[in-house]
């Protein structure tokens, strides 16, 4: 007697198998590097910005030859310290928005997915309903 539910690896759909398991994962992975590249490119904008000011109150202070121009350079650090505030408060604001932006995409490409996968099963259902009543109506005539 055969068994005939074995599992046959001919009868896998391959594009189903693209369309519910590669392509959600392809398209998860590019809105995982995307997110990463504007992530690192924001890390790298910040860092430039914060070492350009520390370089240039560097030099400010290199500059420095009495008590007068001490006194200059120190009220200027107020208004350095007001200015990398704003900067971070800018950057954090910057950081924030993608992650939301990403958290938005990574959630519509999961319901997307879910749906999908939804649909093929019950594509799925229906056609092996549809083979057990063909086989019991074949049975019942044999």
């Amino acid at each position: 007697m055969t068994n005939t539910f074995a599992f046959d690896p001919k009868s896998i759909d391959t594009a189903q198998f693209e369309s519910l398991f590669v392509a959600p994962a392809r398209a998860f992975a590019a809105l995982s590097v995307n997110y990463t590249e504007k992530l690192v490119n924001a890390q790298l904008e910040a860092t430039k910005a914060y070492a350009d000011v520390s370089l240039a109150q560097l030099r400010s202070f290199a500059e420095v030859k009495d008590a007068e121009g001490m006194k200059g350079y120190l009220e200027g650090q107020q208004k350095v310290a007001k200015e990398l505030s704003e900067r971070m408060k800018g950057d954090a604001e910057k950081v924030v928005a993608l992650q939301q932006d990403f958290a938005q995409e990574s959630q519509k490409l999961t319901e997307s997915s879910v749906k999908q996968a939804q649909e093929s099963a019950k594509q799925a259902t229906e056609t092996a309903t549809k083979a057990v009543h063909e086989a019991a109506t074949k049975a019942k005539s044999a």
